[in-house]
């Protein structure tokens, strides 16, 4: 399964409704969603069902873990584990809560299938910027807050209305805690990263400065469900924890929080331990916690996308190369004795797939053709061979 070509939803819904039983209730899925990542804003890891072909980015890992974690919120909730349903409740719900402007929408909305359509949409919900070049150079490329999505469907689901008050309430609560949660230590380069990332991944309410007031901790008294309480300390536990230690004066903020979110002692304990424990494990990969200068991240950055686009393409016309040696076996056969139906129909659609090879070669090997190649496969699909198509749905 590819995240950054065409068709990857339909290809995530033919392997999920395999596994539709993978979580016992919201409980697990958001245990699983915290080792992920994806609870933090940073996505590590994906669901064990999806076995990709190459590794992935992690805006990749984002798209699959915010569709998988929607999806799961949809089954445990409305106990009906049809793909296409949820592909309607859930576009629904983006389309209410108005994540985006109305000509984007109308853009979206010209789709001709719904999957297709919120393949457009997740893009502008992980994407943080409009184009690759400031994406790279800045570094901040995933959304930090895509958990609020989540928990805003799944609150969806069973209370639809002022959805979109809700979730202006939700951010205005995520970044203050951010804020203040920065402002009990010492502030580093990574805390600036870390604060700019999150003020960048807003979408309900804007990172003006007349948003952090100390007036937000009226506002935790507030009505709202068990699994957001715990999700806005989580959001301060990292906050606290990007710089690997905690003094009394977290310490402090942190289990005022938490006793203001309704959760007792050890229960703080516990979730300050899990996020050290995920900070410990991947604090190699964390983007903003990394001190190097803009052009080093720029070149890194590019350079990643290369090697990347390389590897796939390659191994892709390895596999379509491997796969035309049972083409040859077989044209040899019909030599000596009538092929089988099935075996003619192989003859048929690996000939084809030869033929399609010819112009993905010719790109492959002129000077950049490993990054033409992706451009080549997005606007033409049709005519590559099907190795090429890691969505491609088996029937």
């Amino acid at each position: 399964m590819n995240p950054s070509a065409s068709g990857w939803i339909d290809k995530f819904g033919s392997l999920i409704i395999r596994d539709v039983d993978l979580y016992a209730n919201f409980d697990a899925l958001y245990g699983a969603l915290k080792k992920t990542g994806f609870i933090y804003g940073i996505n590590t890891a994906i669901p064990d069902f999806i076995a990709p072909e190459h590794s992935l980015s992690e805006d990749e890992k984002a798209k699959i873990n915010l569709l998988n974690s929607l999806y799961i919120t949809f089954s445990l909730t409305s106990r009906e584990p049809d793909f296409g349903h949820f592909l309607t409740r859930v576009f629904q719900f983006y389309k209410d809560l108005k994540v985006s402007h109305s000509s984007f929408l109308n853009k979206i909305l010209t789709g001709r299938k719904t999957s297709a359509q919120l393949e457009k949409l997740i893009d502008s919900r992980v994407y943080l910027a409009d184009n690759v070049l400031s994406k790279t150079f800045n570094r901040i490329i995933t959304n930090s807050l895509l958990c609020i999505d989540v928990l805003l469907f799944k609150r969806y689901l069973s209370n639809p209305e002022d959805i979109r008050k809700h979730a202006e309430s939700l951010e205005y609560l995520s970044i203050n805690i951010t804020y203040h949660a920065l402002s009990s230590k010492e502030k580093s380069k990574s805390d600036e990263r870390l604060a700019d990332l999150f003020a960048a991944s807003l979408s309900f309410i804007d990172s003006d400065a007349e948003n952090y007031d100390g007036t937000y901790r009226e506002k935790l008294w507030d009505e709202r469900s068990v699994y957001e309480n715990q999700y806005l300390l989580d959001i301060a536990c990292m906050t606290v924890w990007e710089d690997k230690s905690l003094d009394y004066r977290e310490s402090e903020f942190i289990f005022g929080l938490g006793k203001s979110l309704g959760f007792d002692d050890g229960h703080i304990a516990i979730s300050m331990k899990q996020t050290m424990v995920f900070f410990r494990k991947n604090a190699d990969v964390i983007p903003f916690l990394k001190d190097t200068n803009a052009a080093v991240q720029f070149y890194d950055s590019m350079a990643k996308v290369v090697d990347k686009l390389i590897l796939r393409n390659s191994k892709r016309l390895q596999k379509e190369l491997s796969e035309s040696k049972e083409l040859v076996f077989l044209l040899s056969k019909s030599t000596v004795k009538d092929l089988t139906v099935e075996e003619k129909k192989k003859v048929q659609n690996q000939l084809m797939d030869v033929f399609k090879s010819i112009p993905s070669l010719a790109i492959f090997i002129l000077p950049g053709g490993a990054v033409l190649l992706p451009i080549f496969i997005k606007l033409i699909p049709k005519l590559l061979p099907s190795s090429f198509d890691e969505n491609r749905i088996e029937k």
